[in-house]
């Protein structure tokens, strides 16, 4: 079966996209049933539950590690560096939709469990916070596969902010786990769907952390092992 996604069925994720609707309808047709879905009414919920916890009128911030990087679809004021203990980037979740299809799945990134994580903070004023967190709850937690969590990231100049950031849900069904090294950097070379392909999405993260001046050895490992066929 030839699995590669013809070029009109080709997007690309945007603030209009996601504030539309339309990002969802890719998502859904994309995943042929595959893929269930969280509601609008759901995914508000979700949101408030995690609000609930800090307090009104206030900015907020975004810990970004992956696609957030190169792609924040965010109106934000400022961006800074910035170091997670306790989580590190994986390329732990299997993907059916946007960077894989059914036909040729591929993997995307989470915060999994242990060591840390150096990536980029996003903050987001306190009157703009709700209208931009709903967009991104759009975009991250429509299947599940993460948990929204608030960490404590110290900066450059050693401070500690609280930011919103988004960790694998060990327990979904395309949490990858313990998948041998070579069997993710097949899923990886060869993964395709309608946002592109799963290699664009790895050496994109690359060269962000390289143009932060971030490193990242686990990613750099892994990219020896996609290389290498």
């Amino acid at each position: 079966m030839d699995s590669a996604v013809p070029p009109s069925d080709t997007w690309h994720l945007t603030r209009e996209r996601l504030r539309s609707g339309r990002h969802i309808e890719s998502m859904r047709q994309e995943g042929r049933g595959a893929l269930e879905l969280r509601s609008q009414a759901e995914l508000d919920a979700s949101l408030e539950r995690v609000l609930a916890a800090r307090p009104h009128g206030q900015a907020c911030h975004v810990f970004a590690y992956g696609s957030l990087l190169w792609n924040p679809a965010l109106d934000f004021s400022a961006s800074f560096p910035g170091r997670v203990q306790g989580w590190h980037r994986s390329f732990c979740i299997r993907s059916i939709v946007g960077r894989g299809s059914p036909d040729a799945p591929g993997a995307m990134l989470g915060l999994d469990a242990g060591g840390a994580c150096s990536g980029l903070v996003y903050r987001v004023e306190a009157p703009k916070a709700l209208d931009e967190l709903r967009l991104l709850w759009r975009r991250e937690m429509l299947t599940g596969v993460y948990d929204a969590r608030w960490v404590r990231v110290r900066t450059p100049d050693e401070r500690l902010v609280e930011a919103l950031t988004f960790v694998v849900d060990r327990r979904h069904a395309r949490y990858l786990g313990r998948l041998p090294e070579a069997d993710l950097a097949r899923l990886i070379r060869t993964g395709r769907g309608g946002l592109g392909t799963s290699i664009d999405y790895f050496e994109s993260t690359r060269a962000a952390l390289s143009r932060l001046g971030l490193r990242d050895a686990g990613l750099e490992r892994l990219a020896r092992a996609v290389g290498g066929g």
